[in-house]
């Protein structure tokens, strides 16, 4: 979405050093957001070194309570403490707050934005939106155009979920367990709770309820509250996998009225943000190697579902740091100054 404005605005980027802080900073240069001067924040201890940004090299500042003074947008990208602590400081400096923490999604005042889906909802602020959770993006991007021409009465998900969602500490750790491996020694394990190198790891988030954990219930809670459906019947079973870049979903959606894949191919074709690449006799299908550093989100192996009469299955992939993190706050900010709010 290009931004039709002479407006230049101030923008902060809080956790500027992370793989999302620095995917932000990329992605306002690439999409010529309207920058006039860009203010970087990470921990205390990087207070004075520099992360580049257009070219340039900008010096990360102290995070205080008069760092936000002057700025227009500050977008978060740092863990929910801190969100908790300085967003609010943030938009009481009147600032308009794009944060991608789990800290307000679920709060009742603050929207939980995905554009392409309830854009409208950005006009319900007080002053901080939400983004959702790497996972809940991308389905709900493809839910939604389904749920309007056919309803949703059920989702079963599986997510696939690469090594950058949990940061750069695990990213490094799958770089360098795969290097021990390949020279035959013994890969270290630190960054989450067993080996992810030649594993898949069903679990590692926080435990939530009867045998679920905190990463599914986001998705669950997430998607209800972005379609206005608090009632939809959503499962999820969260898996990380050695892969750097790249979530997948394996979904399973009953509809209200009978949908074919031909179809679902055609309505999806249209979604905003979404490309089909369904060919499974040609090997044409979305992986995340192919994804990773694009914006759209990948949908093929579109079938019915063989155990029920309104059941469609499905496959979809999308670059966690940037439509699952970083690409849809920039959005949102977009969105937000289109809509004459900032």
């Amino acid at each position: 979405m290009v931004v039709p404005t002479s407006k230049r605005l101030n923008v902060a980027v809080v956790g500027a050093t992370g793989l999302v802080g620095q995917e932000m900073l990329k992605i306002l240069v690439q999409r010529k957001f309207p920058v006039a001067d860009v203010a970087v924040f990470a921990s205390e201890r990087s207070v004075g070194a520099t992360v580049p940004f257009n070219g340039e090299h900008l010096t990360l500042r102290r995070l205080d309570e008069s760092a936000f003074l002057g700025i227009d947008v500050a977008m978060f990208a740092a863990g929910a403490d801190i969100s908790l602590q300085y967003a609010p400081t943030a938009a009481e400096a009147g600032a308009l707050v794009i944060d991608k923490s789990s800290a307000w999604r679920m709060k009742a005042n603050v929207p939980l934005v995905v554009p392409e889906v309830n854009a409208e909802d950005i006009r319900e602020n007080e002053g901080i939106i939400a983004s959702p959770n790497c996972t809940t993006i991308p389905l709900t991007m493809v839910l939604e155009p389904l749920r309007k021409r056919f309803g949703v009465r059920r989702v079963i998900v599986s997510s696939y979920q690469a090594a950058s969602g949990a940061g750069r500490a695990l990213m490094d750790e799958l770089e360098d367990q795969t290097e021990a491996i390949a020279a035959h020694k013994t890969p270290t394990v630190g960054a989450t709770s067993h080996q992810l190198a030649y594993n898949v790891i069903p679990g590692g988030w926080k435990p939530d309820i009867d045998g679920y954990n905190e990463e599914e219930m986001k998705l669950v809670h997430e998607t209800r509250k972005i379609l206005h459906d608090p009632e939809l019947p959503i499962a999820a079973t969260c898996v990380r996998v050695p892969v750097p870049i790249g979530h997948s979903e394996s979904v399973l959606i009953e509809t209200d009225k009978k949908i074919g894949p031909g179809e679902a191919r055609v309505v999806l074709g249209e979604a905003p943000g979404v490309l089909v690449e369904d060919d499974p006799h040609a090997k044409i299908y979305p992986t995340p190697q192919h994804v990773a550093g694009k914006d759209e989100v990948y949908v093929g192996r579109i079938r019915d579902d063989l155990s029920s009469s309104h059941g469609l299955m499905l496959w979809l992939v999308s670059d966690n740091l940037r439509k699952g993190a970083a690409l849809n706050a920039v959005q949102i900010v977009e969105h937000a100054l289109a809509m004459g709010m900032i």
